[in-house]
């Protein structure tokens, strides 16, 4: 017989097999003898009070065999010789996950991807972090992977109407995820993981026939009639197949203008925008486990941020508990700053994004100033992505090269004090003092002061000049949006041309971009 069971046990006690034996026959009213095991449904930590618990859910074997937990296996097809081929453009969760899913269905995967494989694209990551030279090409947002690769691996969504959370979830275990994302309350990968997972990934779409290049960067449409036939590559190689989709990310600037260059259809869309913001590790740990020495069974301690300043949002974004704050650029001049943690988050400091909303009468209001440049003409469909620009590059100015970054202690921030010196830092390539409101937006600097101030009586401990305020981070979401139909999932300008994901503004992370790769596979099956 199996049975399900709520318990609320210490952090030690949850690490203790037999423990929560002991503690499900209680609740049974049986021996502990008649458990053969049981299976983790879901775990959270519950931390309002002095003594943190940890909340599980479990099913539990009763005087029958214990069997271990079936993890869904994907049951792909050989696709090397299918009638129909599908064009993927972008090998970021959203691409991979639309691939396996095309074998899935008997259609050939043909997916291009402008950067390189996780192995080749750390060579870049060490120069950039080391050298402070960028490959445009190559770097924490584009190659194998995308930028999911070396953002911490968060699978946590909202989005659960999109589709199959467990599904994404079962698949990532069946490459090489540990199975304890399957039921914990906010599950991850680490950066240290992904790239053996996103490899053999690959490796099974190669297996199956599908067509995986490199170093292969989309500049053309092949159009006719307003039906897309292909894409054309930049060393002169033309793709043709029965669909595109356009899974390229947020930070794919270039086929933002080539789209608007061709006259289809784009809209300038709402982002956030901020700084990513440091505190020692074990501080955030007392603050959130009330103590002075975090537990040895708890994980480091996350938190999660919101506050209306005036009716903008601001809210904390891509949490890292042990983490490390990167350049996650993808030009040069253009200063971006972004979040990683490997599995086990042992890095001494806790990072995370703070942004606040920018709506576009901020943006038109900008392009109103003396002297605006006219990009940010409320107009232009591109003005959001070039409001965006034109702050990254501001913030690479004030660093002074080669990806330092500017930075000030978080006191100094709100007080508009340029800081004497700055603590010790998790980003490689260095910080220099610098005044931040003179970087950021005013209602930018405005809100996110403000919100500061509210989160450490919220958190009391948070405020503090121990933290280091990082400058810029910019690359929350997509500043355009290529729109579709609600109901095919394709451009409504542009037949069998499929906008996916992050890059288009239909998804948030990865599990949630993963789910649209799968939906956009789903209707392009209607169609052929």
């Amino acid at each position: 017989m199996q049975q399900q069971c709520t318990l609320k046990v210490l952090p030690a006690e949850a690490a203790s097999a037999s423990k929560v034996q002991q503690y499900a026959a209680s609740h049974f009213g049986i021996p502990p003898t008649a458990i053969t095991g049981y299976h983790v449904l879901k775990q959270s930590i519950d931390a309002r009070s002095k003594q943190p618990w940890i909340q599980l859910t479990i099913r539990v074997f009763i005087n029958e065999p214990f069997q271990e937990r079936a993890v869904q296996q994907l049951v792909l097809k050989d696709v090397s010789k299918a009638p129909h081929k599908v064009i993927i453009v972008g090998a970021g969760p959203a691409g991979l996950f639309a691939a396996l899913k095309l074998i899935e269905q008997g259609i050939q995967p043909v997916l291009l991807e402008r950067g390189k494989d996780v192995r080749s694209r750390r060579r870049d990551l060490a120069l950039l972090n080391k050298e402070g030279v960028i490959n445009p090409e190559s770097n924490y947002c584009f190659g194998e992977g995308g930028a999911g690769t070396y953002s911490d691996g968060k699978l946590y969504t909202r989005s659960t109407k999109r589709g199959d959370v467990n599904r994404i979830l079962n698949i990532l275990v069946q490459f090489g995820a540990e199975e304890k994302i399957l039921y914990e309350a906010h599950p991850h990968v680490g950066t240290n993981k992904l790239p053996q997972i996103i490899t053999a990934i690959r490796d099974k779409i190669a297996d199956c026939g599908g067509l995986f290049l490199f170093e292969k960067k989309v500049t053309d449409l092949i159009i006719t009639d307003n039906l897309v036939k292909g894409v054309k590559t930049a060393d002169g190689d033309s793709f043709e197949g029965a669909a595109v989709i356009l899974a390229t990310g947020h930070s794919a600037r270039d086929i933002f203008v080539l789209l608007h260059q061709k006259k289809i259809l784009i809209e300038a869309k709402p982002f956030a925008l901020g700084v990513r913001i440091e505190h020692p590790q074990t501080l955030i740990d007392s603050i959130q486990y009330h103590c002075t020495t975090r537990d040895a069974f708890l994980p480091p301690a996350s938190y999660s941020l919101v506050q209306q300043v005036e009716a903008r949002g601001v809210f904390s974004f891509c949490m890292c508990p042990g983490g490390i704050i990167a350049p996650a650029a993808t030009d040069a001049g253009e200063l971006v700053v972004n979040g990683w943690s490997p599995s086990k988050r042992n890095n001494p400091f806790a990072n995370s994004g703070m942004v606040a909303s920018v709506e576009m009468q901020d943006i038109a209001a900008a392009g109103k100033k003396k002297g605006a440049s006219p990009l940010l003409d409320a107009q232009n469909p591109l003005s959001a992505m070039y409001f965006q620009q034109a702050v990254e590059k501001k913030a690479y100015e004030y660093g002074g090269g080669r990806f330092v970054a500017p930075a000030q202690r978080m006191a100094d921030f709100v007080q508009q004090k340029v800081s004497a010196n700055l603590p010790d830092c998790s980003y490689l390539p260095g910080l220099q003092a610098a005044p931040l409101n003179e970087v950021l937006p005013g209602f930018i600097h405005y809100a996110l002061k403000n919100a500061f101030q509210e989160f450490g009586k919220k958190m009391k401990g948070y405020y503090t000049n121990e933290a280091v305020v990082v400058a810029t981070e910019s690359r929350t979401s997509s500043p355009v949006r290529i729109p579709r139909d609600p109901h095919t999932l394709q451009h409504p300008q542009i037949s069998r041309l499929y906008p996916c994901a992050e890059g288009a503004g239909y998804a948030g992370g990865i599990v949630s971009a993963a789910m649209d790769g799968e939906r956009v596979v789903e209707e392009i099956v209607k169609v052929l």
